[in-house]
């Protein structure tokens, strides 16, 4: 077989492998008609009003998985973008002192656990996400009596801790 029959079927099996590493979210374009993401995805389990009309159409794992795919609507009913919301790039975008618990609901959708701590006086919502596809993690975001972001903060998921069960509990 010559150098470049060799090097095509290489680059040919290259990209039937990447191929299957394409996460759902990534397989629809700007533009597309929501019903095919509804048929994809089947119905979105939370749907959230957005300033300009459209709408975010939410499919979580939680509370067992990682993983939340968000897909901005416009008022016509096409996918303005799509993506895995539960990830550091998306967390980072919350303005501490400025975003309220309903930012937070819309951009994430709804946590995996709420608690509060009295002598803090913050309510906290915590989301499950894996970081760089290795770490599992959760994402708590603190609010103030007023609804306000106050903090943030990323901790271990004790779900995933190698230890965990070492004590027979």
């Amino acid at each position: 077989m010559s150098m470049r029959k060799r090097l095509s079927a290489t680059l040919a099996c290259t990209a039937l492998l990447l191929a299957g590493c394409v996460q759902p979210w990534q397989r629809f374009q700007p533009g597309e008609d929501q019903s095919a993401l509804v048929a994809r995805f089947g119905p979105p389990r939370e749907v959230y009003d957005l300033p300009d009309g459209g709408k975010r159409l939410m499919w979580p794992t939680q509370p067992m998985g990682e993983v939340t795919t968000a897909a901005d609507i416009d008022r016509t009913g096409k996918v303005v973008s799509l993506r895995q919301v539960l990830q550091p790039n998306e967390f980072y975008k919350a303005q501490i002192g400025q975003w309220t618990k309903r930012d937070v609901l819309v951009n994430f959708g709804r946590p995996v656990e709420t608690s509060y701590f009295p002598l803090m006086k913050r309510e906290v919502w915590t989301y499950r996400y894996l970081e760089d596809n290795v770490w599992y993690l959760l994402y708590s975001f603190y609010f103030d009596d007023q609804g306000i972001l106050r903090l943030t903060q990323k901790t271990p998921d004790p779900l995933h801790e190698p230890d965990r069960n070492r004590f027979g509990f």
